[in-house]
């Protein structure tokens, strides 16, 4: 693991950003420090290494405005601090315990638990540990997982091979860790990871409750970061020698592609506005200088956002023309219609109080979701099968 070098380039950003800061995140032009120091963003969509275009397509067609999700059977229960879920091909889920540091396999036919193992050098405490999971892009060749959690002393990333045909409870191999020094707290810890349809792996970073570092180029916490799955700087980054793919986020929790490849965050806000974005190369995010829809010159307002008591938002996922966001406060599914870039109606929430914290949710190759309940995570009101995943039918 090599970690990404701080160049003169880099330097150079960050006292751009720095002086963004300042002057409230513009010299002038509107734009981004990574497009005023002359690096270039990823292209549009085709282009080696490149993000799709955030424009619309006129093929593209609206998603109902009404939608609909019904929960039509109970996968399995009595996990235990449930974080990330990465689905296996073939359809069956892993998903990480966040205080215990253990990994499970759950069949996507019975709902059995297997235990993989548990990931060496987790530290949970707070909102720290065991977080999100992903698997390799070639893992019918590699049968890698990666791992994002939490030590004595950074965030970090790891990847294992796992081999299911050895017992239960050693299936996986000594971690590889391909990125370290992402900042950690006891709260604001990100940890959100996913492949991307370019096949590089991005990660969403939390503040660790120092909001300064969202804005500061010299350190990844606040960021979206987006790497190979050797864990250097991908080709397009808007830096070359930067995994920084977008910055001035407050704690990003859910990662998503939409149909046409763009990318989509969620995030929690502070004490006003929660967020949804729509993720473009080397953009400004703006926390801590805005929160929510502001209309601040220089920084990217959310598409949607919503009160903190109502969403507190986790995990997203796209299926039938919407974003998915589970909400953890909130304690509900939303459903945000699109069409392109763009809301077609007001989100709709779905099992309001229900099934208490929701952290994941994850789509299905049939069109439906699975959804991970968060009540064991010492903020919320566990039952007697709790947590569990729910397989939900939705339109």
């Amino acid at each position: 693991m090599r970690r990404p070098r701080i160049t003169p380039a880099l330097a150079a950003l960050a006292a751009t950003a720095a002086l963004s800061l300042i002057t409230g995140c513009s010299t002038g032009d509107g734009k981004s420090p990574f497009e005023r120091s002359g690096s270039s963003a990823p292209g549009k969509e085709g282009s080696k290494g490149g993000s799709p275009s955030s424009a619309p397509s006129a093929s593209e067609s609206a998603a109902p405005k009404k939608g609909s999700a019904k929960v039509v059977s109970m996968l399995t229960t009595k996990l235990r601090s449930p974080w990330g879920v990465a689905p296996l091909p073939g359809g069956d889920l892993l998903v990480s315990s966040r205080d215990t540091g253990k990994i499970f396999k759950i069949s996507a036919d019975s709902g059995k638990q297997t235990e993989l193992g548990s990931v060496p050098g987790v530290s949970p405490a707070g909102e720290g540990g065991l977080l999100g999971l992903a698997v390799s892009s070639d893992f019918g060749a590699d049968h890698m997982v990666y791992a994002y959690f939490t030590t004595d002393s950074d965030n970090r990333i790891v990847r294992m091979v796992y081999d299911d045909k050895r017992p239960s409870g050693d299936q996986l191999g000594a971690p590889d860790t391909i990125f370290k020094g992402i900042p950690k707290g006891s709260i604001h810890n990100g940890g959100r990871i996913a492949f991307g349809p370019d096949k590089m792996l991005y990660a969403g970073t939390g503040e660790s409750g120092e909001r300064g570092l969202a804005q500061d180029m010299d350190s990844f916490g606040g960021k979206i970061l987006r790497m190979t799955p050797d864990g250097e700087p991908a080709h397009g980054n808007p830096s070359a020698n930067s995994v920084v793919y977008s910055l001035g986020h407050r704690n990003v929790q859910g990662l998503a592609w939409d149909a046409q490849k763009r990318l989509w965050a969620s995030e929690f806000g502070q004490d006003t506005w929660d967020e949804l974005n729509l993720i473009r190369p080397g953009k400004n995010y703006g926390w801590p200088e805005v929160e929510g829809k502001a209309g601040k010159k220089g920084f990217v307002d959310p598409v949607e956002q919503w009160k903190p008591k109502d969403a507190s938002p986790s995990g997203i996922a796209f299926a039938k023309g919407s974003i998915w966001m589970a909400g953890l406060r909130g304690e509900r599914l939303w459903r945000i219609p699109l069409r392109g870039t763009k809301p077609v109606a007001a989100p709709q929430a779905f099992l309001t109080g229900k099934y208490g914290r929701l952290r994941s949710v994850v789509a299905t190759d049939d069109g439906g979701l699975w959804l991970v309940t968060s009540n064991t995570d010492g903020r919320g009101d566990p039952g007697k099968e709790d947590d569990r995943i729910l397989r939900l039918d939705i339109s």
